[in-house]
């Protein structure tokens, strides 16, 4: 399987980390970002916009070809800076991101997909607009108990059979995105990897619940609402319309490998482990110095992974229609995006002497105090297109860093923080890694999903009338 082989140069990369003596350290190489002009930042958007028209203009190549256009964008990355600021800055800044944070990123998605993946919701039952909310409503609140990757991967297949019959079933899909890809996760830190982030910064694990539940039930409660509305209007023109027949009759449901559940746990109790347990040992590798706590997080979860594949029975994974294209996928496009967003981020961190200055600037006002309202819509705005969670660290860093102090007197700030960078990951199809995941298994399932722009037209004309209401009303 084509999976294996990320497993493969994982492994390889693992060696190389218990093993440090094996590999030549390199002294520590910032990139610098003030110096760093916009034209920096091609790769990335060239990036983007193959994922946005590949489908589109040029589905056959994009198909067979996704993985060579982004190694690519992440090669007009990597040389430029090679070139400009010399090999060892530049393989310490890749490297940094590609060890630090998509590692853990990419294994952690992979055991959530592999153990959900195991998990069989058996039978079926008729996707009216009442079940479709009712699912909906039961994967957002999953979403900050086992992550929205969790919860995405467990529930999307069940409600693409509920809807397989119906000619209109795109948007349940969409709003699936929305809800429990993304503004579920929002509660605890397990939800969403942004709030993680802040967790091991120093956040307590209770403070998002208690400061962001009013946000979170609003803005969910509208998009439930809205959904709920569209869903009994577009099911009773299909009243109307040519049956289908249903290629999964309603039976009575079950839940079939239950053994994945506790390994669901592991996941979640190795990740609370790396958050609490700090021995003080890290490893160097080019550099970059990687944690032990944080290695022995991402082996356990890994093993955990496997092991689901021993436990599970294989006719459970061939029900779910459980294959490895959609992971294999996530985790292509991710690395290049992780790799093509380092100048990016570079030129984020320089703050008011970095090319994005007029951007970073929206944040503060005129006396120097945080602009909540600009913290809300610029950590949303750029978590749509980056990866949620370095957008999150940069902003949280612009406001202090000190996480007693955000939470707070700066509390509301970091509350406007962490719902943009949470909220607004569902306005692109890659805002949050669940997102594309779910898109994926949707489309190879035979839903007709709209493109990139199709996307963003259906999230802009639901989520951002919402978000100017929420932002109006939490943060002005």
């Amino acid at each position: 399987m084509r999976f294996a082989a990320a497993l493969t140069a994982g492994a390889v990369v693992a060696v190389a980390t218990l093993f440090p003596g094996t590999v030549l350290a390199a002294e520590a190489h910032e990139l610098p970002g003030e110096t760093m002009s916009l034209w920096w930042a091609l790769p990335f958007a060239g990036l983007l916009l193959s994922i946005a028209t590949g489908p589109l203009l040029f589905h056959h190549v994009w198909e067979h070809h996704y993985g060579k256009i982004t190694l690519f964008w992440a090669a007009l990355a990597v040389v430029p800076l090679a070139v400009e600021f010399g090999m060892a800055s530049a393989a310490e800044a890749v490297l940094h991101a590609l060890l630090t944070e998509y590692m853990s990123f990419i294994i952690l998605l992979f055991a959530l997909f592999t153990i959900s993946g195991g998990i069989l919701v058996a039978g079926n039952i008729h996707g009216t607009p009442l079940v479709n909310a009712g699912l909906l409503l039961v994967g957002a609140m999953l979403a900050s108990v086992i992550g929205t990757t969790g919860a995405s991967m467990i529930l999307i297949r069940p409600i693409l059979r509920a809807n397989d019959n119906r000619p209109f079933n795109a948007h349940v899909v969409i709003f699936f995105i929305f809800l429990v890809s993304n503004i579920g996760g929002s509660l605890t830190p397990l939800g969403d990897p942004p709030l993680f982030v802040g967790f091991l910064r120093g956040i307590d694990f209770f403070w998002t619940a208690a400061n962001l539940y009013q946000e979170t039930l609003f803005v969910g409660g509208l998009v439930l609402a809205v959904f709920l509305a569209m869903d009994i209007i577009l099911h009773h023109r299909e009243a109307g319309a040519p049956k289908i027949k249903d290629p999964t009759p309603d039976t009575k449901v079950r839940i079939r490998g239950l053994a994945n559940f506790p390994l669901l746990a592991g996941v979640i109790g190795a990740i609370l482990l790396s958050a609490t347990w700090k021995p003080g040992v890290a490893f160097s590798v080019q550099g970059v110095s990687l944690e032990l706590q944080n290695l022995v997080r991402d082996a356990i979860i890994l093993a955990l992974a496997l092991l689901s594949l021993a436990v599970s029975s294989k006719s459970h994974r061939r029900a779910n229609n459980f294959h490895w294209e959609p992971i294999a996928e996530v985790a292509k496009l991710f690395a290049g995006i992780f790799i093509c967003i380092v100048p990016v981020i570079a030129i984020l961190r320089a703050g008011p002497d970095g090319a994005l200055a007029p951007l970073v600037s929206l944040v503060s006002s005129p006396t120097g105090e945080p602009n909540d309202l600009a913290y809300f819509w610029m950590t949303g705005a750029l978590s749509s297109f980056l990866d949620n969670a370095p957008t999150y660290l940069v902003f949280f860093e612009l406001a202090g860093g000190d996480p007693q102090h955000l939470m707070t007197t700066f509390g509301s700030t970091l509350a406007a923080i962490s719902a943009g960078a949470v909220f607004m990951g569902a306005n692109t199809y890659i805002g949050n890694a669940p997102n594309f995941m779910v898109y994926a298994i949707a489309r190879h399932r035979g839903v007709k999903m709209p493109g990139f722009f199709g996307y963003m037209a259906w999230s802009g004309a639901v989520l951002i009338p919402i978000f100017l209401i929420a932002g109006f009303l939490f943060f002005r």
